[in-house]
């Protein structure tokens, strides 16, 4: 992968250069996210599950889990295009006999549950507080494929798990699927590659490249120049928004999983914490530039 750099953490709101949170563009130059360079959120995943039986604790993977309550709403586009959307709006919120936490295939499962809905070709995303949702390939016969501690390997769906509830994924990115046998061909013909032979960053890229076969999941898939074409647009609640730019699908998706991790609550902290300390800089700007209109108040 050429020279490596050290693992970069992740920068405040505050320091992140973002568009416009009424989500309209200014004509004030192209604006990024967060860029994470040779980075493995899943090496973080397993730290954080082995911290957990260390310290004694509690396993959040044994803890009620609700969608709704911890997870963050959002959509993604490619320019105009919108190609990942997670929502809980209304129309996606018709419980299903034996739904729990969330609605329509936003809806949680048990990992034994899932094994009767699950299909050849399918994604599975499984979900914990806490933690990062880790990403699967059903490919029949109760056996998953997936990018584990940096190896793709073969297991069984409920081990795989590890405990957490999980969906099947397959809506959540709008991008047109593969065929069934394609996918579970693209997952199987990976399995025992690892380490700097790999070529996605996290499990969500690998299942979803396998799916969808499209290389913008891989790890350098892009050119990071020019204009930031992806937005990351996140909900608020109470119909507003914040929107973060992105110049490849792979950062952005590491931002995305990056809330997923930290959760509903913190997300929006952040947020309005940052969005804030902006509108206070906005007033400050102005009252600078129009001081007769302050002295007209006074």
């Amino acid at each position: 992968m050429g020279n490596q750099v050290e693992k970069l953490t992740h920068l405040n709101y505050k320091e992140v250069p973002t568009a416009d949170p009424t989500g309209m563009d200014r004509d004030e130059g192209p604006r990024i996210g967060v860029s994470y360079i040779f980075s493995n959120d899943d090496d973080e995943l397993e730290q954080q599950q082995d911290s957990v039986h260390d310290l004694g604790g509690e396993n959040p993977a044994l803890q009620p889990y609700d969608p709704q309550l911890h997870e963050v709403e959002c959509s993604v586009y490619y320019r105009d295009e919108c190609i990942y959307q997670k929502s809980f709006s209304e129309e996606d919120t018709q419980l299903e006999e034996g739904d729990e936490g969330g609605g329509g295939h936003l809806s949680t499962y048990t990992p034994e549950n899932l094994l009767n809905r699950c299909k050849p070709g399918d994604l599975v995303e499984f979900v914990c507080q806490a933690q990062y949702p880790h990403w699967v390939v059903y490919v029949g016969d109760f056996q998953v494929v997936h990018l584990h501690r940096l190896e793709v390997v073969n297991s069984f769906l409920t081990d795989a798990s590890q405990g957490r509830r999980g969906r099947i994924a397959n809506q959540l990115y709008r991008y047109k699927p593969l065929s069934p046998a394609v996918v579970v061909r693209n997952a199987l013909e990976q399995v025992g590659c690892k380490d700097r032979d790999l070529s996605w960053r996290n499990s969500e890229c690998f299942a979803a490249w396998c799916r969808y076969g499209k290389r913008e999941f891989k790890i350098g898939g892009e050119l990071r120049i020019g204009k930031q074409p992806y937005r990351l647009q996140i909900r608020l609640g109470d119909k507003r928004s914040h929107t973060l730019e992105f110049q490849s699908l792979e950062d952005l998706i590491m931002e995305k999983r990056r809330n997923d991790q930290i959760g509903k609550a913190a997300v929006i902290q952040e947020l309005s914490s940052h969005l804030q300390t902006a509108e206070e800089e906005e007033e400050e700007e102005e009252d600078h530039h129009h001081p007769g209109a302050q002295t007209a108040v006074e």
